[in-house]
């Protein structure tokens, strides 16, 4: 790393510091903003910037200095919303774009409020662009090994999880039981609207990923039929919520999960408009009819004479000497 511009503190205009174009955080909370911005109208910015210097030429010729932020971007924000015109900075000199990437991952790393989705998103960039190992990450972070490995995790979950993790819907804990169906990434998106719309608690959720994980695993020891999991999956699409068909020795049961009362009347709605006109009973009446044809030859194997024998007992069926007095 290069040494620090003269180890000194500088105040510069706030609108001559942009933004680094490699800043690692997406979202900063406006709320928080303002807090800060009427802190820093009352004290000021008490923590300098750190930038640094750039010339830029300008188009009807000569070069204009303007500088370029690494680290402090919630400061600097919240400064131009208080209305600060200048602000305390030190500036760095001779950094490489790799170098000011790092330094600004790091700096935001370190912040207490940097929400799991971004944190996870820098240690990323760290492991693919500046090839650390996930122990060099920890070393890094003060932190361990396998919290490096668990948050990266959290990146293979799908694109609306982690929005509504970084918008605080669930909690970095919930994230946990919504991994565990990590092959299932359809039972995840359920699981997740359940979280938020049911308010389900981690370990209400961890209970409920394992008995999904269960089923699944019950479903390929004793439910081999892939006709079976295509109609669920059709189920689930069509009803927009999770199904579950249990299959048993003769029959079995749908399972359909639902969220409110108004749920229950939209999917009736469904199956009433897939009926039309049908007989309720007709499932019932089907199933009567298949037993009865099962019937019959089961019946039938139980004679087990031949043609002949059964015409010569006949024939003999009522003959005086078959009859005792």
């Amino acid at each position: 790393m290069s040494n620090l511009y003269s180890n000194s503190i500088f105040w510069i205009d706030t609108d001559k510091i942009k933004p680094n174009p490699l800043q690692p955080r997406r979202d900063f909370d406006e709320a928080r903003l303002q807090d800060l911005a009427v802190s820093i109208k009352q004290y000021g910015v008490l923590q300098p910037l750190t930038v640094s210097r750039v010339e830029v030429e300008k188009e009807e010729g000569g070069l204009v200095t303007e500088y370029e932020l690494i680290a402090g971007e919630r400061r600097l924000r919240a400064a131009k919303i208080a209305g600060v015109a200048q602000v305390p900075v030190i500036i760095r000199v001779g950094d490489t774009s790799m170098m000011k990437l790092e330094l600004a991952i790091i700096e935001n790393l370190q912040r207490e409020d940097l929400n799991v989705v971004d944190r996870a998103r820098a240690f990323f960039r760290l492991v693919n662009e500046f090839k650390f190992t996930h122990n060099e990450v920890a070393k890094k972070m003060g932190r361990s090994r396998e919290y490096v490995s668990n948050t990266l995790r959290i990146l293979t979950l799908p694109e609306e999880i982690l929005t509504g993790l970084s918008e605080g819907k669930i909690t970095e804990g919930h994230t946990r039981p919504i991994l565990m169906l990590v092959d299932h990434p359809e039972e995840q998106l359920v699981l997740f609207k359940e979280i938020v719309y049911k308010k389900i608690t981690v370990r209400e959720a961890e209970r409920l990923a394992r008995k999904i994980a269960y089923e699944r695993v019950r479903k390929k020891e004793f439910m081999p039929d892939p006709e079976i999991t295509e109609l669920e999956e059709a189920f689930q699409e069509k009803l927009g919520t999770r199904v579950h068909i249990e299959r048993k020795e003769s029959g079995g049961q749908i399972k359909i999960d639902y969220f409110s009362t108004d749920d229950l009347r939209t999917i009736l709605d469904l199956i009433k408009k897939e009926m039309g006109d049908k007989n309720p009973e007709e499932l019932l009446e089907k199933h009567i009819a298949k037993q009865k044809q099962k019937a019959l030859p089961d019946e039938m194997s139980l004679d087990d004479r031949t043609k002949d024998e059964i015409k010569d007992d006949d024939a003999k069926l009522y003959d005086i000497s078959k009859f005792s007095i």
